[in-house]
């Protein structure tokens, strides 16, 4: 790296990591409020929906520490590609557990004909998200252009995948306080489920490189 190049890089790795650290706090927030109202209302694809966000911000947190870890130079690439790789397998882990923990769920709630409440709640939270991970899908995918990181490439792609849940549950609670589907939401949970096995797969064999 040129030194001409090098303070746009690092103004790049900041944007970088405040598009991170927006991540980790909105779905933090996100997680609280989806599993208190799953609770309230007895909605499985709400409550998939709120664990998802918060392993979302585990993920999110590692890749935090490696950003600024480049931007400080204080440790090699070997280190950083090393350490992604041990907390992107354990993140792997985690959405196929969570995956086999809403499809046991969701079929025990189809079987039981156990009929969630709506959320009016879920249903605002749901849709702001909708345009929440929109934006910041689109910045991570700019950002990671400009530095070149696979690693950043991946996360927004992982915040796209985020998109497709938010419209998921939107649709399954949606339905279900529109039209009275009680079915809705639970079909919709294992909509979620599909979405969270293929997260976990891509987080277990993705290769990642941050140049």
């Amino acid at each position: 790296m040129s030194a001409a190049a090098a303070p746009a890089r690092r103004a790049q790795l900041v944007r970088a990591v405040r598009l991170e650290y927006l991540t980790v706090g909105w779905n933090l927030v996100e997680g609280a409020i989806a599993i208190t109202a799953a609770l309230a209302a007895g909605s499985v694809a709400l409550l998939g929906f709120g664990i998802d966000s918060f392993v979302e911000s585990v993920s999110g947190s590692v890749l935090v520490w490696r950003l600024r870890s480049e931007a400080a130079g204080g440790r090699d690439a070997e280190t950083l590609e090393r350490v992604d790789r041990h907390a992107e397998r354990l993140v792997g882990f985690s959405f196929l557990a969570l995956a086999a923990y809403v499809v046991f769920d969701a079929l025990t709630t189809l079987l039981s004909q156990e009929r969630p409440d709506a959320s009016p709640v879920g249903m605002a939270l749901a849709a702001i998200s909708i345009g929440v991970m929109l934006w910041l899908a689109r910045a991570k995918r700019r950002t990671a252009a400009q530095l070149g990181s696979r690693a950043l490439a991946a996360d927004a792609e992982q915040t796209q995948a985020c998109w497709y849940l938010s419209v998921v549950v939107l649709a399954g609670i949606g339905l279900n306080a529109v039209f009275g589907w009680w079915w809705a939401d639970p079909v919709a949970a294992l909509g979620v489920s599909v979405l969270l096995v293929r997260e976990g797969r891509e987080a277990l064999i993705g290769e990642t490189d941050d140049d």
